[in-house]
């Protein structure tokens, strides 16, 4: 079955990854093995087609795994690729309850955020630029996010993920979390959320420290 999806694991040490599907409830299995992408590596973020088979009792595997524009010199024409209609949209199942707790817990930071920016530089803790500038950092870092999905896409070079938590610690990392999930980039990784949610507490703490020692001018 001909469907398309794209790339959200890749271990280029062990050699496979993971494909995700909205006309599949699960991660679709594949190996470097069954990739064909020409000089297009495999990298997370990265649109592809594939044929899904299932073997034994393991769940869904992909074979002739693709990035989408790229033409399979054995195969000129490529099949055509299963369109999720209704019912595909229907048997997806919910989200992850990972995801569902950082929605919840986004719900409370932004706001909170938000008001205590607001606060600081009402009382003249932290200089009006400052505070101003504090979206835009969250601007930069979806954009940041965004141009290493665009050039993991395309194999080009990439944006270390170290700049990537830089960015949220600084302030940015209510951009990086809408970018995380609108762009369904380094969201499955849980190493790197777990590292993105130290850089959220290590601005929060810095940040109540300095008001907290900051007297009101």
């Amino acid at each position: 079955m001909n469907k398309q999806g794209t790339i959200v694991r890749w271990d280029a040490d062990r050699g496979f990854g993971f494909v995700r599907s909205p006309a599949t409830d699960t991660d679709v299995f594949f190996h470097i093995r069954d990739y064909r992408g020409g000089s297009t590596s495999p990298a997370e973020g990265l649109p592809v087609r594939f044929e899904e088979i299932h073997v034994g009792g393991k769940g869904p595997r992909a074979m002739a795994v693709m990035p989408l524009d790229y033409v399979d010199p054995r195969r000129p024409e490529p099949p055509p690729v299963e369109a999720p209609g209704r019912s595909a949209g229907r048997r997806r199942g919910p989200p992850p309850p990972h995801v569902v707790a950082e929605m919840r817990a986004m719900l409370m930071l932004v706001p909170a955020y938000l008001a205590l920016l607001v606060w600081s530089a009402w009382s003249q803790r932290v200089p009006v630029p400052v505070v101003l500038a504090a979206p835009l950092l969250s601007v930069l870092t979806f954009y940041l996010y965004w141009r290493d999905k665009f050039a993991a896409q395309r194999g080009a070079w990439r944006t270390p993920e170290n700049v990537l938590h830089v960015a949220s610690l600084v302030g940015g990392w209510p951009g990086a979390w809408f970018a995380q999930r609108l762009l369904r980039h380094k969201s499955s990784k849980q190493a790197f959320r777990q590292v993105y949610w130290g850089t959220v507490a290590a601005h929060w703490l810095a940040l109540l420290l300095w008001l907290y020692s900051a007297p009101a001018r």
